[in-house]
């Protein structure tokens, strides 16, 4: 018998001051029994960095879709997240599917990866990398409940993640930066 997805029941609010977008948001995560807990919640702030009423998850961790998308009213990929250390056929891919694509880079050996795959992505002017400190990752963890109030402000690329008890600032490390 297969092991079902856990749920979990997240109300972010999200104030990004750099994109100037403020919005309540409702969500439903459906955690893989494979994902562990910092996965589940790199995907939400994921989702918080790149708010949006139409952005949404994909399918789930095994799928071909991107992590998180968002689509035009066409159906055209506006923007590709994944998350994690992604095989580079994935993210070429999607730079050829998607108008933008990022990755947001977590856990060990991460340094690794980017040396082994820059050259291949340097080229890439729609793909933007960021990576999250493994400290920021492991206390994003502890903050994971399976029904969550988060509030996440934004402002000058700095991150501060809050529940009723805890406040966590991130500080995103930029490896690439599109154009």
């Amino acid at each position: 018998m297969a092991l079902k997805a856990t749920i979990y029941k997240v109300n972010l609010n999200v104030a990004n001051m750099d994109r100037n977008y403020y919005q309540q948001h409702s969500l439903t995560l459906a955690k893989h029994p494979s994902e562990n807990d910092e996965r589940l919640m790199v995907r939400l702030l994921a989702f918080a960095m790149y708010a949006d009423e139409a952005l949404a998850f994909g399918k789930g961790i095994s799928e071909e879709d991107p992590t998180i998308w968002l689509k035009d009213l066409t159906g055209n990929i506006d923007l590709w997240i994944e998350v994690g250390k992604p095989d580079e056929r994935i993210i070429t891919k999607a730079c050829g599917r998607a108008r933008q694509v990022v990755v947001i880079l977590y856990g060990g050996s991460t340094d690794l990866w980017w040396k082994n795959n820059q050259e291949a992505f340097i080229r890439r002017t729609n793909l933007t990398l960021k990576q999250i400190p493994n400290e920021s990752i492991q206390a994003m963890a502890a903050m994971a409940k399976r029904n969550m109030d988060l509030s996440c402000n934004i402002q000058d690329d700095q991150i501060s993640l809050m529940t009723d008890e805890a406040t966590l600032n991130i500080e995103p490390v930029v490896l690439l930066q599109s154009k």
